[in-house]
């Protein structure tokens, strides 16, 4: 937790953003910072305080917590967020994200950390 509190305060977070984060996900930001790197979601996307490398595949994902639409149209909620991560092709099709066999715990600490990227 204390890596994912450093990289959000040095982004510009409090301490009450990744609380909040995680109050609205019911998700833990600091395991999804690790998440976000088991999935390898770095490959694509540029993630910051994700660390590895930051791909230009996907759109950079910085400021995500405070966009209002997720793939263009969804609202960005907490759970269609979680549910954006976990299944993708269900959502829009065509794109280009595939189903990476996210678990629910796991898409749900995802949202969290990346609702810190305010």
């Amino acid at each position: 937790m204390a890596g994912v509190i450093a990289a959000a305060l040095a982004a510009g977070c409090s301490r009450s953003t990744v609380r909040a984060a995680q109050e609205m996900t019911a998700g833990d930001a600091s395991r999804g910072r690790a998440a976000v790197r088991k999935y390898g979601c770095t490959s694509c996307h540029a993630i910051p305080g994700a660390g590895g490398p930051q791909g230009q595949v996907g759109p950079p994902l910085t400021g995500i917590g405070a966009r209002t639409y997720l793939a263009g149209a969804l609202p960005n909620t907490p759970e269609n967020r979680v549910h954006w991560i976990r299944h993708p092709q269900e959502i829009r099709q065509p794109n280009v994200m595939p189903d990476m066999g996210v678990t629910e715990e796991d898409g749900r600490d995802i949202a969290a950390f990346l609702y810190t990227l305010q």
